[in-house]
């Protein structure tokens, strides 16, 4: 427990540093743009370029994370990025911040080690907070929002990206020095891993949700510092602290919203989290004031860090052979999430002069979030009343209130010899053997009306034409109305016949 409760640190903490410098560029736009006479545009590239990168190299990473360890990954990431931060420091153009910023995306794509690594050394019960937890470290994105400007309004900014390259350092040795050097590695094929997944449309929506949740994080982290300078004319210090601020609660919502999943239905949890970035993109639409601008960047904040945390608990349940392949591409879909909208809004502001259509946009694609996660709680729900079905001791059959069968389960198929094929779509009463009068049947059906079940002991007949007895209780199952929809039939055969 010691060991793992230290690699997490460890890891949170290489997080930490690593999205310290992932947000390098965007925490200090305010000064670069003024030294080097950047426009909106290029404001926009700049800040969105190490997104790219960042998203993309997230799905190699977790599948090298399993291959080669958490270790090494981190080590090797750290001192590569040395380059790109010192070349970024000595930019005089805006194509060496776009260079450097696209290598800067290294930093970003760290996050796939510690989600593919740490549920090694943690049961599944603990997957949603323990990722929960590393997921803190996107809190380094905060650090350099609050941070950075106050070191540039000191030093410059050059030299407060200098100041970086001593945490990479640090981190690096500390990874090499006290990293685990026996994690447990897989050797299954890349190939192999893609091929286990790429069918599963739960990835692929899981990727879409990642894609609204993260990006959103991602988009406002970038977004905020320069347009709140811009847009409200507040000084870049007080900008960069509510960009802090919104990154610190959408951070710390991250391990809450694992938590919550580890304690409850995670979909259920989902459907709060869209429904609040519905109403939070509808604000920001409709938001003249700082106050509820605000209030509407607070709410997006809250519903983000919660879905993130969610949806990662939902990973290892779905994909824990391809946890690696699975964790790097969600979270590449999600980090690509942070690209694209800061440069639709910089597009939709030079067309329209203002945000809201960008901001409803949000809003819609949140709707259809919700939508869809309501589709897979009722799949996933389908699916567990058919799995209880098919794993029952006792034979069932399920008939719609015409008494025709629409299920039957594997040990209905033991009992009396009819796959689910035939007699799926037959009336129930191909099974009768003949013993009882219709009188018996008349009164069965009376008391199912009357007092919705039926237990009694009854003769039927298998598909070989044995006749036997059985023990069968009948219950019916009611709508939203209280109309019968069903009824469901269990029964044990008791013996043939004598």
């Amino acid at each position: 427990m010691k060991a793992s409760k230290s690699i997490l640190s460890l890891q949170t903490l290489s997080l930490l540093s690593g999205f310290a410098v992932w947000g390098i560029l965007s925490s200090l736009i305010a000064f670069i743009k003024e030294d080097m006479m950047l426009s909106p545009g290029q404001v926009s590239m700049v800040t969105a370029v190490p997104v790219v990168l960042g998203s993309l190299l997230r799905i190699p990473y977790g599948y090298w994370t399993n291959r080669y360890g958490a270790r090494n990954m981190f080590f090797a990431s750290f001192v590569v990025l040395l380059l790109p931060v010192f070349y970024i420091s000595a930019a005089s153009s805006f194509a060496d911040l776009l260079i450097g910023g696209l290598f800067l995306g290294i930093a970003g794509a760290t996050f796939s080690i510690g989600v593919t690594s740490l549920p090694k050394y943690y049961e599944r019960e603990k997957h949603g907070f323990v990722n929960g937890i590393y997921g803190l470290g996107n809190l380094g994105s905060a650090l350099s929002t609050f941070f950075a400007p106050l070191l540039a309004t000191q030093f410059g900014w050059r030299t407060t990206v200098q100041f970086y390259l001593l945490l990479l350092a640090v981190f690096a040795l500390a990874n090499f020095l006290i990293g685990d050097r026996r994690e447990q590695k897989l050797e299954a094929p890349l190939m192999e891993q893609i091929k286990g997944i790429y069918r599963n449309e739960k990835l692929w929506l899981l990727c879409f949700f990642y894609f609204i949740t993260f990006g959103a994080f991602v988009a406002f982290t970038v977004f905020l510092p320069n347009h709140l300078v811009s847009h409200f004319g507040i000084d870049k210090v007080d900008a960069g602290l509510r960009t802090a601020g919104f990154v610190t609660l959408a951070t710390f919502m991250r391990p809450v919203g694992g938590w919550l999943a580890d304690k409850v239905n995670p979909f259920k949890l989902l459907v709060i989290v869209f429904a609040g970035l519905t109403v939070g993109g509808i604000v920001l639409a409709f938001s003249p004031s700082i106050i509820l601008y605000t209030i509407g960047c607070l709410l997006i904040g809250l519903c983000a860090g919660l879905g993130n945390g969610a949806i990662f608990k939902l990973v290892p349940l779905y994909f824990s052979k391809q946890s690696g392949i699975a964790n790097g591409l969600i979270s590449a879909l999600g980090g690509l999430g942070g690209f694209f909208p800061p440069l639709m809004l910089a597009m939709l502001l030079s067309i329209t002069g203002h945000y809201a259509i960008g901001f409803m946009a949000l809003s819609m694609v949140a709707l259809c979030s919700l939508l869809l996660v309501l589709y897979l709680y009722w799949q996933d729900k389908v699916k567990l009343a058919e799995q209880i079905m098919d794993n029952a001791s006792q034979a069932v059959l399920v008939t719609n209130k015409k008494g025709f069968i629409v299920a039957v389960n594997q040990a209905f198929t033991a009992v009396t010899g009819y796959t689910p094929e035939m007699a799926v779509g037959q009336k129930s009463g191909f099974l009768k053997s003949g013993r009882h009068a219709q009188a018996f049947y008349a009164s069965m059906w009376n008391q199912l009306k009357e007092k919705d079940s039926w237990v009694g002991e009854i003769w039927n007949k298998k598909r070989n034409g044995d006749i036997y007895l059985e023990h069968l209780t009948i219950n019916a199952v009611k709508d939203d109305l209280g109309e019968t929809s069903y009824y469901v039939g269990v029964f044990q055969e008791i013996g043939p016949d004598a």
